[in-house]
């Protein structure tokens, strides 16, 4: 095969790949960020008034998500690459997701609930670690970062739309068949996450050796596009798969260490999106124009992550694509705690929000960059920190209680300083990544073209 067919055949599956993956896993991560969050609108529809809960429980019954969701992460994760494939893998979980989130509109009382949101985290840990896996084991280092990008604009998508599905749901079916509003929101948002799920198998990807409608000629390209970048060929059997042993590599690795402090500082910000309808709702307005204030943020977010990962992916910068992105969102959390001004803390949250979600984005992109080794180092250095990020979450719920309206001064002084924390770890990795660069650099040098004396493929290099 000439370099011009091979160039030509790698655009193709790069272009077949683009159409059946992404599209797919933005459109079930819109659903699987609804359902986690319709608790956040279904506050404003009547819940706690209904089924008669306390501000602990409720903010409880926030918090118990996390718990599942921490529980299952690095287990789903080091399952899927085992069994090889996301088609189904995704597919199911998030119908099973759906089916749950539905039944929480038929909850009664505090303990329905509760079960309901903890049995929706352990089964939800599936999606966001098993898609970013996947995505890693379909695209080469500089490709990875837009591509991450347009799968997490989901999460903005959803957010900039579930103010306005609520507001609809709220202003126009509260009391539609004897339910009230609070109820549709589950009922309609879980169905149609199972319906999307079901679909999702019939068009997602396995992985490349194993997906059954690449040609032979298209899985030999998509193995060998990774091949050069991290020296291991994905596995395809259970039999050539590495399990926990993947999980204790990825622990060893110094660099993951860095991942997880900065994964973690700004993963605690985001508890901010729990209560985002709460923390707006003090600007004065009534409950529908409060749902719908939610949506500008989360559309300017999705605007700003793409063009941010766009330019990270031109520049191969990491960086400063993710400590000035968390340094805006950083000032955005001190202008809301500081004023109760409609125009300076609705200017804070739209840069606030942004910021949170382009950086948190941008640390999964350098972790899946810089994390070497065979796919499953990957799949659980990705878990893992995605895992202990959602530790945070299980206390920050209870920094928005509601006796702490309108500055909410406590909750978004932690989460400035978490932000604060992760852009100084961002600085540790940055110049320990360069010190390993001069360091493979001068292995390169000396070995006098014997790539068996390198540990890394020649040419390679950690994006700084």
């Amino acid at each position: 095969m000439t370099l011009e067919e091979r160039a030509a055949l790698e655009k193709k599956l790069r272009w077949k790949i683009d159409l059946r993956l992404l599209p797919m896993l933005v459109l079930v991560y819109i659903m699987n960020y609804l359902d986690r969050n319709t608790i956040a609108q279904a506050k404003l529809g009547g819940l706690v008034e209904d089924i008669d809960l306390t501000d602990s429980q409720y903010l409880t019954c926030v918090a118990i998500l996390n718990a599942g969701y921490i529980l299952m992460q690095v287990p789903s994760n080091i399952w899927l690459n085992k069994i090889g494939k996301p088609a189904l893998y995704i597919s199911v979980c998030m119908a099973v997701c759906g089916a749950i989130s539905a039944s929480a509109g038929a909850t009664h009382n505090f303990a329905g609930l509760l079960c309901a949101r903890f049995f929706l985290g352990f089964v939800e840990a599936a999606f966001y670690p098993g898609a970013m896996f996947t995505l890693s084991t379909w695209y080469k280092r500089e490709e990875l970062s837009k591509r991450m990008a347009l799968f997490y604009t989901g999460s903005q998508i959803s957010g900039a739309f579930s103010g306005l599905i609520a507001g609809g749901v709220v202003y126009g079916m509260d009391g539609l068949r004897g339910l009230r509003a609070w109820r549709w929101l589950f009922i309609l948002e879980g169905a149609v996450t199972v319906a999307i799920a079901i679909s999702a198998y019939f068009v997602l990807p396995n992985f490349p050796r194993t997906t059954r409608w690449l040609s032979p000629e298209e899985k030999e390209m998509a193995v060998y596009r990774l091949h050069a970048e991290v020296s291991h060929s994905e596995w395809t059997s259970s039999e050539d798969q590495i399990t926990w042993r993947a999980f204790i590599m990825a622990m060893k690795d110094w660099k993951n260490w860095f991942f997880v402090v900065m994964v973690y500082g700004t993963g605690a910000s985001l508890a901010v999106n729990n209560f985002f309808p709460s923390v707006l709702s003090t600007l004065g307005k009534g409950r529908v124009e409060t749902l719908l204030l939610t949506s500008p943020p989360f559309l300017l977010s999705c605007f700003t992550m793409v063009t941010i990962c766009w330019n990270a992916d031109r520049t191969q910068d990491r960086y400063w694509h993710f400590t000035v992105p968390l340094s805006f969102s950083l000032a955005g959390f001190i202008i809301v705690a500081s004023t109760t001004n409609f125009g300076a803390r609705y200017f804070g949250a739209m840069i606030m929000i942004p910021g949170i979600y382009s950086g948190f984005n941008m640390a999964f992109v350098w972790t899946a960059n810089t994390i070497y080794g065979p796919p499953g180092k990957r799949a659980a250095a990705i878990a893992f920190n995605n895992a202990f990020s959602g530790i945070a979450g299980l206390y920050s719920s209870y920094l928005y209680p509601s006796n702490a309206a309108p500055r909410y001064a406590i909750a978004l002084g932690v989460s400035a300083g978490m932000l604060f924390m992760a852009i100084c770890a961002a600085t540790g990795l940055h110049f320990l990544l360069a010190r390993e660069n001069r360091k493979i650099e001068k292995q390169e040098q000396d070995s006098n073209g014997d790539d068996s004396l390198l540990t890394h493929p020649r040419g390679f290099r950690f994006l700084l």
